[in-house]
């Protein structure tokens, strides 16, 4: 397949193929204490200031520790949490405070397919009612003819045989259940997709069955993806861009290739080494970049740069001062002191 076009995040004018472009997102979550008179007990930054841009047919893999605000910057982007501050603008439209009357036209255009392809599918329908669902909530059913004609045409397009709609989830594997799952998602014929840990439930042998599918989908109806995963092999088999989430942050940004000969992050250094290697020797003789403690907590997270109390090259700099998302040029970006130091 050929290599497509680079798109880089930090804020530069939007392009004429850009789909998706995310400005400044953050995601706060007050806690609060007390049964009665609740007070404020804290804010959890479970996504802070967070850029990016997304290309027409383009994948960028989004990718992290559990935790570091990966599925909440996707649910935020289709409207499903509300964003804190920022802004989204999709298709040209700044839908950052749409409300619901104006999002239902936005959501044929916005579709995710979730981790779980059992638990997001409804156990007492039958798997036609299930696809064909979003046609009757916005209207798009038609009559029954053309009802069933598009529900087989969406299982024909996922690898189902027409002939199952009338089972249940039940009676389905899990990689049949998560490809019922893109059926429905691409029901209302979307532009941008967002694969929320779409194949890490999924047996080893029939994620790569699924990665398939996706890329196939896309080549076939020039779809957008936000690819959320924590399987780093999985990501550079679909992504063109990958973006290293962080506690709440994107660390590094840059093209797959790119990334993995040569990351520019010690936190993307040490997810890329933990990478298992098939040979034995290979994997004995490899140099490891070890990160020591736990992720801290977002509802405190460290002062300065929140990687600096688990990174081994931290700087006094490090411990006092965040570090912006810098260009690097080249379709990469890179927040980190010492890349800017250096520089």
């Amino acid at each position: 397949m050929p290599e497509r076009a680079v798109a880089l995040d930090t804020g530069a004018g939007a392009q004429p193929d850009e789909i998706l472009r995310v400005e400044d997102l953050s995601v706060h979550f007050t806690l609060t204490r007390g049964l009665l008179l609740r007070r404020a007990a804290g804010t959890v930054k479970a996504v802070d200031q967070v850029s990016f841009t997304l290309r027409r047919g383009e994948t960028l893999g989004l990718v992290g520790e559990s935790g570091c605000g990966k599925s909440t910057t996707g649910l935020a982007i289709l409207r499903m949490l509300e964003p804190t501050a920022g802004r989204i603008v999709f298709e040209g439209a700044d839908i950052t405070g749409y409300g619901k009357d104006r999002m239902r036209p936005i959501r044929q255009r916005m579709q995710m397919v979730y981790q779980d392809p059992y638990s997001s599918l409804n156990p007492r329908m039958r798997v036609r009612n299930i696809i064909g669902e979003p046609l009757e909530v916005h209207g798009e059913a038609g009559d029954r003819a053309a009802y069933r004609e598009r529900v087989d045409q969406l299982m024909r397009l996922v690898g189902l045989l027409p002939n199952m709609a009338d089972r249940y989830p039940h009676e389905f594997s899990g990689g049949q259940r998560q490809r019922i799952g893109i059926a429905r998602a691409l029901a209302l014929n979307p532009s941008l997709v967002i694969c929320d840990e779409a194949v890490s439930a999924l047996d080893v042998s029939i994620q790569a069955q699924v990665v398939n599918l996706f890329m196939e989908l896309q080549q076939r109806l020039r779809l957008s993806y936000i690819f959320i995963a924590h399987n780093l092999a999985v990501v550079r088999h679909i992504s063109d861009r990958i973006a290293v989430m962080y506690l709440g942050r994107i660390v590094e940004i840059a093209h797959r290739d790119e990334l993995y000969r040569r990351p520019l992050h010690p936190y993307t250094e040490a997810l890329l080494a933990a990478i298992p290697v098939a040979d034995p020797e290979v994997e004995a003789r490899r140099p490891r970049a070890i990160v020591k403690g736990e992720v801290p907590s977002a509802l405190k997270p460290p002062s300065g740069c929140r990687f600096h109390p688990r990174c081994p090259n931290a700087m006094d700099v490090c411990k006092a001062v965040d570090p912006p998302l810098a260009d690097f040029g080249g379709g990469r970006a890179v927040a980190c002191h010492l890349h800017t130091v250096a520089g």
